[in-house]
């Protein structure tokens, strides 16, 4: 495993984090508390050392699973959790989006009680769980600069979504120079992350990019596939059939990546992110070990060659080859996509 920091924060990160929505919730398959501990270890021992977690996962069980599995490991592991959804006064009504509070009150309080479940008397890396750009007022950086000043956090981030877009939330936390932006960010879905590249070379921050969703769904490491029946609950099917019908496609035009006994074409979707200085580490969606086994190798797999990079941004550019529609239209959502339009961008973006 390799490591990077996050920003200028100090704070060090595996190329390969572990993205803990998958813990204390059953929107990625069931699984039992014991499991999941079991499932966070196991990536301790694959040398994988940041864990993303959330409060508003399985309304606060992911982050206690968190704190339980760590425990013993506090040295060795950065932790990493969200704020800004108001789970306490809400109820959750199947995958939808509850009510936000980005006000300092309620941060102040939702702070102390992620501490509380993680067992933590700091944080690694805090995060505004998608919170909108006029959300982010002078109170609420304030608030974020005197944790750190404290020394209760070490590194501040934004994560985006939950749809893809966001740009004027990106971009604002970019030239704020939080440490960290996280965002829906893959090979088959480059728009945002394209964009904030361009940010960031434009400001000259040193924000780190955080990748979610880097196998887009299940193509890029081939779990979802023409025969693949997804359960109901399955976070993946949420995605239209026509999403998967043209990336199947798609996928065919990337063989070259492979290499036999050298690297896989999900280890190269995770190398294709890491190609990008700004990258820090990817967070993709593990359920089983071997998926850790694989997923956390793509570290020490071959990287991509600047030639195999700019093939892919070739194919990419002409939509892989593909004349057909990904079905994605009535799920592009963010900020009505008007975002996406003013900043030139080819698509809407896209619901998750």
């Amino acid at each position: 495993m390799n490591y990077r920091t996050l920003g200028t924060s100090g704070v060090e990160v595996s190329e390969i984090g572990f993205g803990a929505w998958v813990v204390g919730s059953d929107w990625w398959g069931d699984r039992s508390d014991e499991e999941a501990i079991d499932m966070v270890r196991y990536a301790i021992d694959r040398g994988i050392t940041y864990f993303d977690t959330g409060d508003v996962y399985g309304h606060g069980d992911s982050e206690e699973l968190i704190g339980r599995a760590v425990e013993g490991y506090r040295d060795d592991v950065t932790v990493a959790t969200k704020v800004g959804y108001d789970f306490y006064n809400n109820p959750q009504a199947g995958h939808g989006e509850l009510p936000k509070e980005m006000n300092r009150a309620y941060l102040e309080d939702a702070f102390e009680k992620s501490l509380d479940r993680l067992g933590l008397d700091r944080i690694d890396v805090l995060q505004l769980h998608n919170a909108n750009v006029e959300e982010v007022d002078a109170d609420v950086l304030e608030f974020l600069d005197e944790l750190k000043e404290a020394g209760r956090i070490d590194a501040v981030g934004w994560a985006l979504g939950p749809s893809i877009g966001w740009l004027a939330e990106g971009d604002m936390a970019i030239e704020e120079e939080f440490d960290s932006v996280q965002l829906v960010w893959n090979a088959f879905e480059q728009e945002v992350g394209n964009h904030f590249l361009e940010t960031i070379d434009r400001t000259g921050s040193t924000t780190s990019l955080i990748p979610r969703v880097p196998h887009s769904s299940g193509l890029l490491n081939e779990q979802v596939r023409p025969e693949t029946e997804l359960a109901e609950g399955d976070h993946r099917a949420y995605r239209p059939d026509e999403w998967y019908e043209t990336g199947w496609e798609k996928i065919e035009t990337l063989r070259f990546l492979e290499r036999d006994g050298e690297r896989t074409m999900s280890q190269a979707a995770l190398q294709w992110l890491l190609y990008h200085d700004s990258v820090a580490t990817v967070t993709p969606t593990f359920r089983t070990r071997e998926d850790i086994d694989e997923w956390a190798a793509a570290s020490d797999v071959p990287t991509l060659s600047a030639e195999e990079y700019e093939r892919v941004q070739g194919l990419y550019a002409e939509n892989f080859g593909i004349d057909g529609d990904d079905g994605m239209d009535a799920l592009r959502s963010s900020v009505g996509g008007e975002d996406i339009d003013t900043a030139g961008l080819d698509k809407e973006s896209a619901g998750s």
